[in-house]
């Protein structure tokens, strides 16, 4: 079953921007995903699985590496299938 998360990031840090480009950068690195970026949000689809996988490592190491960061986001699915 695909889905759909809708994330927005806001570390409390002085570097924030650096920080949500770090999140980014290491959601696309991943590849399995399609990841769509805004300039409010991202949006990343995909298997439930493979989604909030990613989501689950990629938040811990934000909190690892940022003093206090705050997550909202907005799960939708399911989505439907390619050519279905």
């Amino acid at each position: 079953m695909d889905i759909g998360v809708e994330i927005s990031l806001y570390p409390l840090a002085a570097d924030y921007r650096q920080r949500i480009q770090a999140f980014l950068d290491r959601m696309r690195s991943d590849g399995r995903l399609k990841v769509v970026t805004t300039s409010l949000s991202t949006q990343v689809f995909g298997p439930y699985e493979e989604v909030l996988g990613l989501l689950g490592r990629e938040m811990r190491a934000t909190f690892s590496e940022v003093e206090r960061a705050v997550f909202v986001l907005k799960v939708f699915g399911p989505l439907a299938e390619a050519g279905g």
